[in-house]
């Protein structure tokens, strides 16, 4: 989750189209070798769900499948299905809605899943213990398969792009390798200025990335669930601080924060499918701005086929 709404103005430079990004040598598809279960309770819904896994074929991409729903209706894990921003992702196609999507969607895309039939009897994604982790052990322990299908091509980045929202920014610089790096800043000395930079072609998703769980300031509980909000949230999935620091210590990182906020970012960028080649950087961002970044992206021409 993220401590922004969507409810502010976003700026970004002019940058020309489509011939600023390069192409890259693509692999193959991939698929889960097998089905994943779990079951929990969404963040701000409190609701129990059941998510599966399921492998799908080859330019299936990633589909939500609301078997709760009449027809069991579809929802597609692509940047034009966001809805809203307000403490999570939320993606949505005709009446079906799916909120807080960003943990798994980042196991996927750590792991390298470009297609999967993602069945869910609820409207929120269940948040586990407050991070990717049994999503990424689940999806390590079945293993992923390649598929006959070539994955897109990944472009290059060779020109910047960025938006911003007053001191808050999330930038796509050019780079050789991809690269993520994410900067936070709080007054509660327990949290304070923290970065993380992650290479995920030098320390894998599931060790780096995945065990940072979501976090929360104290102060601002109760406002948030009279706002309908966190509804499902608790001392067992998400740290909590406050003024003398962590109510539910210990940390599993000491940037713990600062890796949840990268994982979310991760996300929301796997909203394009394939990723270009490009140093992501942020700063204080926010849901609304990881996706208006991606939205950016893709009207760049950086999007795969099946997003």
């Amino acid at each position: 989750m993220s401590g922004a709404t969507d409810n502010f103005p976003v700026s970004a430079p002019d940058v020309p189209g489509r011939s600023q990004f390069g192409v890259s040598t693509a692999a193959a598809q991939q698929t889960l070798a097998q089905p994943v279960r779990q079951i929990g309770v969404g963040l701000h819904s409190g609701a129990r769900v059941e998510v599966r896994l399921l492998p799908a074929a080859a330019d299936t991409g990633r589909i939500f499948v609301r078997t709760d729903l009449p027809a069991a209706p579809t929802v597609a894990a692509t940047i034009g299905a966001v809805s809203q921003t307000t403490l999570s992702t939320e993606l949505q196609h005709g009446e079906a809605k799916v909120r807080t999507v960003e943990h798994l969607l980042a196991t996927l895309q750590g792991f390298g899943v470009d297609n999967v039939r993602i069945e869910i009897d609820g409207p929120e994604v269940p948040l586990l213990d407050g991070s990717a982790k049994e999503w990424a052990e689940a999806i390590a322990q079945v293993g992923v398969v390649a598929q006959s299908a070539p994955r897109a091509s990944q472009p290059a980045l060779t020109r910047p792009l960025w938006v911003y929202q007053g001191d808050a920014f999330v930038a796509a610089l050019p780079a050789s390798e991809l690269r993520f790096t994410y900067g936070i800043e709080f007054e509660l000395p327990a949290i304070g200025t923290q970065w993380h930079s992650w290479q995920p072609a030098r320390e894998p998703f599931g060790s780096a990335i995945a065990p940072a769980r979501t976090f929360a300031l104290a102060h601002q509980i109760d406002q948030l669930r009279a706002a309908g909000l966190i509804r499902g949230g608790s001392l067992e999935n998400a740290l909590v601080c406050g003024p003398d620091g962590w109510i539910n210590p210990p940390l599993r990182f000491s940037n713990e924060p600062a890796r949840h906020k990268l994982l979310d970012l991760v996300g929301d960028l796997s909203l394009l499918g394939t990723l270009p080649t490009a140093h992501f950087l942020a700063y204080k961002a926010s849901h609304f701005l990881h996706t208006q970044l991606t939205r950016l992206l893709a009207q760049r021409g950086c999007q795969s086929p099946q997003a």
